[in-house]
């Protein structure tokens, strides 16, 4: 079915390859005949890598996927935004949001990442996002997506595509294993991101061999009250970030 340009499915992305919790509900989207658009909310740039570098790669895959280039917004270059900085951000970043969908034909399904303690921009960015989608009466056609967290882990360890039973009950789509095959092809087209790709990449793997489903949940705009689970966050065992840090970056933005 060729999608129609006002029947929306919106993906928003903290960095360049969060895409890849999200592959076969990109196709199922435009299956349905839903012309998808995507946006990102930081510019992926850190260390030696530049954000064209990572714009480039998430743009090849998107458009493998049959999503148009015109439909691909780097908002946090725009912003200026840089990879681990948008709880640094919300607010520029909130205001982005409220404008873009201002503009948009109202959505008819979006799609953004899970509150589940993995990365502190991806916990920024739920927390936004739900903020602003609460506001205009859109958390009905929201779900979230998991890409890894470290519920029930001990440290270093870590678990990738699995969603939290704290967000509730989980809808489950099966991937074809003609599309897991090509969504590993895709895992494999991330080049500047190989250190991390080295760390995920096996348990994408095993995911798609052992049951290769496309995973997604509810949101509620409560469950920003509480933690994603209970116990370290990722982000808080690898040292980069801490919980106690965002909540109150949360709770100054909904002040």
């Amino acid at each position: 079915m060729a999608p129609d340009a006002t029947r929306l499915a919106l993906f928003l992305f903290a960095h360049q390859d969060d895409e890849f919790g999200v592959f076969q509900q990109i196709l199922d989207e435009q299956a349905a005949g839903r012309r998808v658009v995507c946006a990102y909310l930081t510019n992926g740039a850190v260390g030696t890598v530049t954000s064209a570098q990572r714009n480039a790669e998430s743009l090849r895959v998107l458009g493998d996927l049959g999503v148009a280039r015109a439909d691909v917004v780097f908002a946090g270059e725009a912003l200026g935004i840089a990879d681990g900085a948008l709880p640094h951000n919300l607010r520029a970043a909130s205001s982005w949001l409220a404008d873009w969908l201002a503009g948009l034909p109202r959505p008819e399904a979006i799609h953004v990442l899970a509150w589940e303690g993995g990365h502190h921009d991806h916990d920024a960015l739920h927390a936004l996002a739900v903020i602003a989608l609460a506001k205009l009466g859109l958390l009905g056609v929201t779900r979230q997506f998991a890409l890894y967290n470290a519920w029930h882990c001990s440290a270093p360890f870590f678990r990738v595509l699995k969603p939290i039973p704290e967000n509730g009950p989980v809808t489950a789509t099966p991937v074809p294993w003609r599309n897991r095959l090509r969504f590993l092809r895709y895992c494999l087209s991330y080049p500047s991101q190989k250190k991390t790709w080295l760390g995920l990449f096996p348990f994408v793997t095993l995911h798609y061999l052992l049951g290769g489903r496309q995973q997604t949940q509810a949101v509620t705009i409560e469950r920003l009250d509480s933690r994603p689970y209970q116990g370290a966050m990722f982000y808080e065992a690898r040292g980069i970030y801490t919980w106690d840090a965002l909540s109150q970056q949360l709770k100054a933005l909904r002040q």
